[in-house]
């Protein structure tokens, strides 16, 4: 079931409100965090209105009391109030001339903390993992882990390597049931708290095959593991242009499958001999630079 979204409520009951509803309204959407720790007595004053008040505006917007009003936002604030509202010196900074560096300065940064916090022993152990597998089955779910656990597909068949990327729940939870101890799988998850995807993992596991992650350091996914190569999230209070994180995870992938590519060398450069002759019988132009099927 949708939790409750507060501030959507109160956006929707907005017109229909008294004057002084609407300044207690208003008064709870500047400050989400204190709007649910304080007293009616507190929020009435703030706002400038009886307490009274308080009470009729949690009914107005369809709620059985301030009790109710106040537990969901509790769980609005924790969302962030930057999802709300930005200060004006942020929004100040937001001109066109500066977006291009300001994305490419927060990837940059995301991409060295990131290469930092790779151990060469760990990314060595982790390609003899994949390398020594049956089969690969990869998971991933959300808006990152999906692209990129297609992505991890799209690079080992042309290292000759048998693997399968699943995104839907459900079927993960099928294919975990379905592993052999021969088999590895490998896990994408930003923040590794996604129950559903740990499931699935915890059940593959169970059956006998070996979990290997890239998500968020002591994560519950990265508990689970039997090895697990870190990604470090880097959000900031900018919400308005796409996570940098990708590019975090997108290059821990890539470290892994290079090693992974040079562990395998006679083999993954057959593979991709044969790959580069079917694509030139495909493309038009001659250029032997071309990407490999990007």
């Amino acid at each position: 079931m949708q939790p409750l979204d507060i501030v959507d409520r109160i956006a929707r009951h907005r017109d229909s409100l008294r004057p002084s509803e609407r300044r207690a309204a208003q008064a709870i959407l500047d400050d989400l965090g204190a709007g649910a720790s304080a007293s009616i007595g507190e929020l009435a004053k703030k706002a400038g209105v009886s307490q009274a008040t308080i009470t009729r505006l949690a009914k107005a917007i369809g709620l059985k009391d301030v009790r109710e009003m106040k537990v969901a936002l509790a769980r609005a604030s924790a969302v962030g109030n930057r999802f709300i509202a930005a200060p004006a010196a942020e929004q100040e900074k937001d001109a066109a001339p500066s977006v291009s560096k300001r994305v490419l300065g927060d990837i940059v940064q995301a991409m060295q903390v990131n290469e930092a916090l790779l151990d060469p022993a760990e990314v060595q152990a982790a390609a003899a993992m994949l390398n020594g597998a049956r089969m690969i089955y990869i998971f991933g779910m959300g808006g990152s882990s999906t692209m990129l656990s297609l992505e991890a597909g799209n690079r080992m068949f042309r290292l000759g390597l048998g693997a399968a990327a699943y995104t839907d729940g459900m079927t993960q939870r099928m294919v975990a049931a379905s592993v052999q101890p021969q088999d590895v799988v490998l896990a994408f998850s930003m923040t590794g708290g996604l129950g559903e995807l740990n499931t699935s993992c915890a059940t593959a596991k169970g059956y006998g095959a070996k979990l290997l992650a890239l998500t968020a350091i002591g994560s519950p996914l990265a508990g689970i593991a039997d090895l697990s190569l870190p990604v470090q999230t880097m959000e900031t209070d900018f919400i308005f242009k796409p996570s940098a994180s990708r590019y975090a995870m997108m290059m821990v992938l890539d470290v892994l499958m290079t090693e992974l590519a040079l562990l395998r060398r006679p083999v993954s450069q057959e593979t991709l001999r044969r790959v580069k002759l079917a694509l030139d019988g495909f493309r038009q132009s001659g250029n032997d630079r071309q990407p490999l099927g990007d």
